[in-house]
C-alpha cells in the first residue's frame, strides 16, 4: 500500500510541476523527498520496535524489506540494500528530469554520479554490510 501511496504522491508532484512551472520545482522535489523520508523513518521505527520486542516472527516492516525473522535492523541484509537501491532509483526519475531540463546532459551526468555515489557509500558503510563478515 505504501508503494502505491508514494506513486500517487510522485504523480501529483510531477503534475503540480507541469502546472506551476519550473520556479516551484525545488520546493516540490523537497516536499516529495520529505514524504519519502518520513515513510522510510516510520518503517525503520517499526522494524526497531519489532526487534526490541524480541523479533518473534517476521513483522510487517521486515517483511516489506525482505528481512526474515532473524534479521537484525541495520545488519545490511539483502532486503535492506535492495530497498535502499529501489528508493534511490525512484528518486532518480524526477531528479533526472530536473537535471536534464536545467543543464541538459551535464545535469543528467551530475544526478547519476550522485546516485551512484550514494549507493556506493551505503554499500561500503558498516551499516550497509552484513555483520560478522570480514572485509578481507
Amino acid at each position: 500500500m505504501e508503494r502505491q501511496e508514494l506513486k500517487r504522491e510522485l504523480d501529483a508532484t510531477l503534475e503540480a510541476r507541469r502546472e506551476l512551472g519550473s520556479e516551484y520545482e525545488s520546493a516540490l522535489v523537497e516536499s516529495f523527498v520529505e514524504k519519502v523520508d518520513t515513510q522510510v523513518r516510520r518503517r525503520l521505527a517499526e522494524e526497531r520496535l519489532g526487534a526490541a520486542r524480541g523479533g518473534g516472527g517476521a513483522d510487517r516492516a521486515s517483511a516489506a524489506t525482505g528481512a526474515g525473522a532473524g534479521a537484525v535492523p541495520g545488519s545490511g541484509t539483502f532486503g535492506e540494500r535492495f530497498g535502499f537501491a529501489i528508493v534511490t532509483l525512484v528518486l532518480a526519475v524526477p531528479l533526472s528530469a530536473i537535471g536534464a531540463a536545467q543543464a541538459r546532459l551535464s545535469g543528467l551526468v551530475v544526478v547519476w554520479a550522485g546516485i551512484v555515489a550514494v549507493n556506493l557509500i551505503h554499500a561500503r558503510s558498516p551499516r550497509g554490510r552484513a555483520k560478522g563478515v570480514d572485509a578481507a
